[in-house]
């Protein structure tokens, strides 16, 4: 606890008003973007609030709690160590590893001397049988990586184009403050956190057996970002490849990927007529860093790239997320939140009339009255067109929506 920590607002006053409250607060999302960090900036504002405070840390990562392998190990461990007459913080980092861990939970839960905070690096951990049997007794709270405005902080740089660029290409992962910004140094440690990824929370914890093919399946995806495709597509590319995978292999490798947060999946909507398409669907990367440092990093990339850092700073925000359709025309994001609709189009350049009415020609076809932007790499934005609004993509990052 002696590293300077830089408080994650956001996560800080998502956590604030359960501190104390009989629930348990999960943090969820892929290795290595921050969830420690955030349980530690936690635990330093309840040492500052409550001296008397009794704090256990267990992180499952560390050798130290190798015994800790199911729900009773834990509620042992967690009594052994318990402190009369005190409020107990139980924090569990990476609380899969721990066989039935909701039955401890839920136990210690029963008893209002414990507050409890864990984390969790795969979203089967809140699904199905789970999440009925912590009905009603958990938050959830997701974690991401940095957005523009936290990398800015962290690596204590100024809001500027070069600032941009390197977000863009080396991503958010807060780890990186500790490093010098070079691709060498950079993508060495991304490699590594993405081969962790891959093999912990993908390979072994699916029981995954063609690891060859789930490799070329990332990079396939790396290299689609912001495609519209469906498993049939890429088991029909794939045999152009003369690799013969089932359309039911790929979707049970693309769910583990999306289980790891190493993805999301956006799926597609009828703006019109509020259908969501059960097939055809967008996939973006958790981070940006982690797919340019197992893809090459390109500048003919950009447009996927800036798509993806969009649809990131989208989920941020707490938006949820899909493909928009209107006839035969695609809006890239139709985000919702709290029962607001807000309309985004992205591109790199508006240099060509025709990428112009493409762009703002898709939005002006939506006859509602919500906002709607168009966001790009241009620099003398801020026009407006028909009430759609232009806007420079280091300004939208910037922007708390």
């Amino acid at each position: 606890m002696q590293e300077e920590i830089i408080i994650r607002r956001k996560y800080h006053d998502q956590m604030a008003p359960f501190q104390g409250k009989p629930i348990i607060k999960v943090l969820t999302g892929q290795r290595r973007v921050g969830k420690s960090y955030i349980l530690k900036q936690t635990i330093q504002h309840i040492e500052q609030e409550d001296e008397t405070a009794n704090i256990l840390y267990i992180n499952k990562e560390s050798l130290a709690f190798e015994a800790i392998k199911t729900a009773s190990d834990l509620n042992d461990y967690v009594l052994k160590n318990t402190k009369e007459s005190v409020k107990n913080y139980i924090f569990v980092d990476e609380i899969q590893e721990i066989s039935q861990f909701e039955k401890a939970m839920r136990s210690l839960l029963l008893n209002p001397v414990y507050d409890l905070y864990c984390t969790g690096s795969n979203a089967k951990i809140l699904s199905g049988e789970l999440s009925t049997f912590l009905s009603g007794r958990y938050i959830e709270i997701p974690v991401y990586s940095l957005s523009y405005t936290e990398f800015l902080a962290f690596h204590k740089l100024d809001n500027s184009n070069t600032s941009l660029n390197q977000y863009l290409k080396y991503g958010g992962l807060p780890f990186l403050k500790h490093l010098e910004l070079k691709d060498e140094i950079v993508y060495d440690y991304l490699k590594g956190v993405y081969n962790t990824v891959i093999y912990r929370d993908v390979i072994m914890r699916n029981e995954v057996r063609n690891s060859a093919f789930l490799e070329n399946l990332v990079l396939f995806l790396a290299d689609n970002i912001g495609q519209l495709f469906s498993a049939k597509k890429i088991s029909d590319y794939l045999k152009s490849q003369h690799t013969n995978i089932t359309t039911s292999q790929i979707i049970a490798y693309l769910n583990h990927l999306s289980n790891a947060y190493l993805i999301h999946k956006v799926k597609r909507m009828d703006i019109i007529g509020k259908k969501i398409f059960e097939i055809g669907e967008k996939y973006y990367f958790e981070d940006l860093g982690l797919r340019n440092a197992i893809f090459e990093y390109k500048q003919a990339d950009i447009s996927k790239i800036i798509e993806n850092a969009v649809c990131n700073h989208l989920m941020y925000n707490d938006y949820e997320i899909k493909v928009g359709q209107v006839g035969q025309k695609e809006v890239d994001f139709v985000a919702t939140r709290k029962g607001e609709i807000l309309y985004i189009q992205v591109c790199y350049l508006l240099h060509e009339q025709s990428t112009i009415e493409r762009e703002f020609g898709n939005l002006e076809k939506i006859k509602d009255n919500y906002p709607k932007m168009v966001v790009s790499m241009d620099e003398f934005a801020g026009n407006t067109r028909n009430g759609i609004q232009h806007i420079y993509l280091r300004d939208f990052l910037s922007m708390k929506l």
